[in-house]
């Protein structure tokens, strides 16, 4: 039984019927704290997704962590700069309208969401390197179309499955 401690309990108690069933747990909560029991590896895996919802991410995207295909990252904004600013960080990982991070979403096939000073990423492991890159480089100052072409030019070669992943349940 794992214990976490949550302030958007809303976004858990609203989905815990869906995240039991496809999770395979238990899912019970006491004010802000929240009660996992399972089997060892469902328990990790409900807790990855819990972070994630809490995060910000939409329960489709979170729930994407039951695959072990995909991973979830925290970048700290703080880490990478020392300028004072950072509400104006935040804007330039935003962009206009959003457009940097649908921008960035499409280039990395990574999904991102900003929460207070920091970056939250899930996407295929072997796309997060990019991913976290390019939030940084964006970060440090970067110009975006710099940023863009980076991603481009160091674009993730598509692997050829030889059938030795075991089969999808």
């Amino acid at each position: 039984m794992e214990k976490i401690i949550i302030e958007k309990i809303v976004r858990v108690t609203k989905n815990r019927k869906k995240l039991e069933e496809k999770l395979g747990v238990r899912i019970e909560n006491r004010g802000k704290e929240v009660l996992v029991s399972g089997d060892a590896e469902d328990e990790y895996t409900a807790i990855k997704v819990i972070e994630a919802l809490e995060f910000g991410f939409p329960f489709s995207t979170a729930i994407l962590l039951t695959d072990e295909n995909f991973m979830f990252e925290v970048l700290n904004i703080k880490d990478h700069t020392t300028r004072k600013d950072l509400a104006m960080i935040r804007a330039r990982i935003i962009g206009k309208n959003g457009k940097t991070l649908k921008t960035l979403s499409s280039l990395t096939k990574c999904f991102f969401e900003l929460k207070d000073n920091q970056v939250g990423i899930i996407g295929d492991p072997e796309y997060m390197k990019n991913a976290e890159e390019s939030v940084v480089l964006l970060i440090k100052g970067s110009k975006h179309s710099n940023v863009y072409s980076h991603l481009e030019r160091h674009q993730v070669k598509p692997v050829i499955d030889l059938g030795l992943r075991g089969e999808k349940k």
